[in-house]
């Protein structure tokens, strides 16, 4: 079985989309946390707006070093109802799209990645397929934008694996599900405490 792993570049008011404000915060270190999440990949996931920007500007730089390469040519799937003729070596979900990931996930092999797609990242949280949620905060307030939780999404509890901090001051939070156990001081709902 396969892990499925998300990576989300995400603000400190929970910003998710369009992320050209994670530009001055990008280094080498990035790069190389990057390029060793992605040499633990057999496939992306991708929701339908991230493969549309992901598969016009990363064929343009395939000049610019081995994980280029190595992003354009593993397998992506795409979930979507609209696309028609994918390029840049993917396949359209067709159907379920829990239940085609599911299936894909079920087969043996290194991790399914998703970046970005935060639609696509919140259904397959909804039916517990996320096995590790890795949040690259960065020290930057947006002001606006979608979230990656909206408003009404049911409530879960994840456990900090691990942390990864980076001399840009960007900080990578990695949780695993807790399936339902509070973590470490997680106070009961309806607990009142003293601030």
């Amino acid at each position: 079985m396969s892990k499925i792993v998300s990576v989300m570049y995400i603000s400190m008011d929970g910003v998710v989309e369009e992320p050209a404000w994670t530009g001055p915060f990008w280094n080498d270190d990035h790069a190389k946390f990057q390029a060793g999440q992605l040499s633990q990949t057999r496939a992306l996931l991708l929701g339908r707006v991230t493969y549309d920007g992901m598969s016009k500007a990363w064929p343009q730089m395939e000049a610019a070093g081995e994980d280029v390469g190595v992003m354009n040519s593993i397998p992506k799937y795409v979930a979507s109802t609209t696309l028609q003729d994918p390029t840049w070596n993917a396949t359209v979900i067709e159907g379920d799209v829990a239940e085609a990931v599911a299936k894909l996930k079920a087969e043996e092999g290194k991790d399914l990645l998703i970046y970005g797609s935060g639609d696509l990242v919140n259904h397959l949280i909804e039916h517990d397929l996320i096995d590790e949620l890795k949040l690259f905060l960065h020290p930057v307030v947006v002001g606006k934008g979608k979230r990656l939780f909206p408003d009404g999404a049911e409530t879960k509890t994840w456990k900090l694996a691990g942390t990864h901090a980076f001399s840009s001051g960007a900080i990578v939070l990695d949780y695993r599900p807790a399936h339902g156990e509070p973590g470490p001081g997680v106070e009961a709902r309806g607990t009142k405490h003293a601030l």
